[in-house]
Order: C-alpha cells, then structure tokens, then sequence
C-alpha cells in the first residue's frame, strides 16, 4: 500500500479497526462495519477519507432504497417536462441518466471512499442485488446500452446497525469488524480530542459518572460516545463543578433519552 490508514486528529481508532480497513483496501472488499448507535461506524468512512486524501461519496440507505437507485436514475420527468416546454435536444438520453452514489464512485477520475450507511434498512434483496457490481465493479445502462466501469475500485464501507440479518452470499463478500464500545483508557483520549482543554478533574469525574450509569442493565438506551461528548460540551459551558457529579447528573436530557430511563435513573439518585 501507498499509504496507511491510521486515523486522523478527530477519530481516534483501535488497532483492530485499523488493520481491517488496511486489508479492506489492500483485498478490494467492502468493510461491513456494525456496533452499537455512536461508535463512530459513519464517521469511519469519513475519516477514511480525510487520512488517505481521497473523495467522499455518500449513500444513505432507506426502507424504501433499490440497489438500482445506486448506479444511475433514467429521469424521464424530465426529459418529458423538456420535450414539451424547453428546447433541449430530448433524443439524446445520456443527458437524462443521473449517477447514483456506486455510479459516481465507478466515475470518479481518482479512487473514491463510498460510505453505504444502514444498509440494514433496506428490504432483504437489496444486499444481494448489489453483489454483482460489487464484485465487477462495472454495471450496465439499459437506456444508453453503455457498461459503466469503475476507473478506480473505490473503498467501500458498509454501515449496518442489525436491525435485520444480512444474507450469507453477501457476508462472505465483505470483511467485518464490530467496533467496540470504547474502554476507559481510549474514551479518554476521545473526549481530549474533542474537548482538548477539559481539567483532569472533570475527565476523572465524567468517566466515573459516565461508565457507572451504562453499567445499568435498566436502561433500555445507553448513553453513547456521542451524547459523552455534548454532555461534557454543556458541563464545561455550564461551569459545573465535578465534585456535584457524585452527587447529582447535570443536564440528565443529554444523556439519556428515554423517559423510563430518565425517571429510573432519578429515582436511583433519591435513594
């Protein structure tokens, strides 16, 4: 490999992580990533991106996506629209086939990072009917009777959050990696990142408090890393003192975002 992935200022990564993007790349496989909701699986890609310098390209997956709508969109409202009331030339059809998002990253002049988020919401055929361009890295326009090639085999990551199991034939075509919820010793170095000038003694004081409420096995919905890094933002700006968070959470709605989860966690605090 040219170069490395290694993380970049803002995403702290874990070795296991890193090495798995580094054999994603190296094999041409996309890179399944799950964990649990603000493990960072989104920003991954994005990070991907920012450390090896290449271009970003973006594909949110819905309940109501085809894998077809990610190569390219044959626009016939429009080309209607202009027949009728512009004088744009309606014969020629390339100027109505839009890219999707694995269309663009087949085009684009240099390697690409494609982020294929939630790929779980989809209905179950939509992996499957996306193994063949994966694999062959080229797909076909039935309008313009043209096959489109990738100039490039971008970076595929592949977000899913298991709300539904994913079909075998396309598991075994992609590298895996479950990113853990972060331990002690790195969720340090993540809230440093993003609060650099936080004192010793309210790190101290948030992790304790942090770790202490996501070892409740009654919460229905944990804190994540995301809703540490506001709650933190607030305490700072609210000038909190870290000796009250042993004996009462400050700004409760940042982190918890449950009702029942909020008034357990009150009457826990009472006690």
């Amino acid at each position: 490999m040219e170069k490395e992935f290694t993380g970049t200022d803002t995403y702290i990564t874990s070795g296991p992580l890193r090495e798995v993007v580094n054999a994603s790349i190296v094999l041409g496989r996309p890179l399944l990533v799950k964990g649990e909701p603000g493990t960072g699986k989104t920003l991954l890609a994005t990070a991907v991106a920012e450390d090896l310098g290449m271009p970003l390209i973006r594909w949110h997956v819905k309940s109501t996506t085809k894998a077809k709508d990610g190569l390219y969109v044959y626009d016939t409202v429009q080309r209607l629209h202009d027949s009728r009331f512009s004088d744009h030339d309606v014969d020629d059809i390339t100027n109505y086939i839009r890219m999707g998002p694995l269309g663009e990253s087949f085009r684009s002049e240099q390697q690409a990072v494609l982020l294929i988020d939630e790929v779980d919401k989809a209905d179950l055929e939509f992996p499957n009917d996306l193994l063949n361009e994966l694999d062959e890295m080229s797909f076909y326009i039935y309008e313009t009777q043209e096959t489109v090639r990738a100039a490039h085999r971008p970076v595929v990551v592949i977000t899913s959050n298991n709300e539904k199991e994913l079909p075998d034939a396309f598991l075994r075509r992609c590298l895996f990696h479950y990113i853990e919820f972060p331990d002690e010793r790195l969720m340090r170095d993540i809230v440093r990142v993003h609060h650099p000038r936080i004192q010793d003694n309210l790190m101290d004081a948030v992790i304790r408090r942090f770790y202490h409420i996501r070892a409740m096995d009654e919460l229905r919905k944990k804190p994540s890393t995301s809703e540490l890094i506001d709650w933190v933002q607030v305490l700072i700006e609210g000038g909190v003192d870290p000796a009250e968070l042993s004996r009462r959470i400050p700004f409760l709605g940042v982190l918890l975002k449950k009702e029942q989860d909020v008034e357990f966690l009150r009457g826990q605090m009472v006690q």
